[in-house]
């Protein structure tokens, strides 16, 4: 696989030293977590290989490397790790996932003295006829081994394209739940493991979140049951790393491109309402090529300094 890995860029997460391993849990200190990364590949090594490795969804791996070929990579090409994130405006406790960005996060809770992280793990999420529910629910319960019983109307989808599903897939290397599930309050809707990991990061989903299977065996163990999970439609995070402001972008959800047809717009008035005690000096070419690349990778837009209050007597 890889033969070199290296720091590429650094913003959050401190310096990454060459051969040290990818992590998927951070120190949770501010609103931008983890670090770019660039490796250099060998030949046979593919993106969706890569992905895995280093625990990204196809897309990002895509959209972060648009000029490399995902099928033959080939022989010392530089390669980027897009493992810099800006956090979901959201609680930041239990699990958050991020639709449209195809990632999970969770906050576990932590113990007194013990310094708060983050978990990320990219994720596959409902096709647009199937779309992924949003909204506030919990982790209910949680099985090993799954069976699954796939709904008529799934049956009848597949069965149009000659692919007969029996009425219960028993637990198995071919269950596409995989070895792990965690049930939601939303009825029919699972976090679990697939049989396909070669999918994550991608719409293919019939409305649950599929894991890569070491990344949900991780989650099972480590998210218990009752635990919050937000579902959140953020296709553009804006968060403060240093004083600098980092805005992240990535494509929104296709049945929502009208609702975010002016991007600039809709980024712009969320810069000024989250931002409303800061003065702002922004790169406003550096907001453009941000907005309108929507390459998921968190670029540095300006800075923001707290706005001084006047003592009045």
């Amino acid at each position: 696989m890889m033969k070199i890995f290296a720091t590429l860029a650094l913003v959050a997460g401190g310096l990454l030293q060459a051969g040290q391993s990818h992590a998927r849990t951070f120190a949770l200190e501010g609103d931008v977590v983890g670090e770019l990364v660039l490796i250099s590949t060998v030949r046979k090594d593919t993106i969706a290989d890569i992905a895995r490795t280093y625990s990204q969804g196809y897309r990002e791996m895509r959209m972060a490397n648009p000029d490399v070929d995902p099928w033959l990579t080939g022989e010392d090409t530089e390669v980027i790790i897009p493992s810099l994130y800006v956090l979901p405006a959201a609680p930041r406790e239990g699990v958050v996932i991020n639709v449209p960005e195809m990632r999970l996060y969770y906050f576990p809770r932590v113990g007194k003295g013990e310094k708060p992280v983050v978990a990320s793990y990219p994720i596959s999420i409902g096709r647009q006829d199937w779309s992924t529910p949003k909204g506030t629910t919990k982790v209910v319960s949680k099985v090993k081994d799954p069976s699954w019983t796939p709904p008529a109307s799934i049956r009848k989808e597949h069965a149009a394209e000659g692919d007969i599903l029996p009425a219960v897939v028993p637990p198995g290397p071919n269950n596409p739940l995989g070895a792990f599930a965690l049930r939601l309050g939303f009825d029919g809707y699972l976090i679990h493991g697939t049989d396909k990991p070669y999918g994550i990061g991608m719409r293919v989903t019939h409305g649950c979140m599929r894991l890569y299977p070491q990344d949900i065996e991780r989650v099972f163990h480590s998210v218990p049951v009752g635990t919050t999970v937000r579902l959140v439609n953020e296709p553009f995070k804006v968060g403060l790393s240093h004083g600098r402001v980092m805005l992240e972008v990535h494509p929104p959800l296709e049945e929502d491109h009208k609702r975010f047809e002016d991007r600039f717009t809709h980024v712009m008035t969320m810069l000024t309402a989250r931002y409303r005690q800061h003065e702002l000096r922004l790169d406003w070419e550096s907001v453009r090529a941000a907005v309108y690349r929507a390459d998921g990778v968190p670029r540095d837009i300006g800075a923001a300094y707290p706005r001084r209050t006047v003592a009045t007597q």
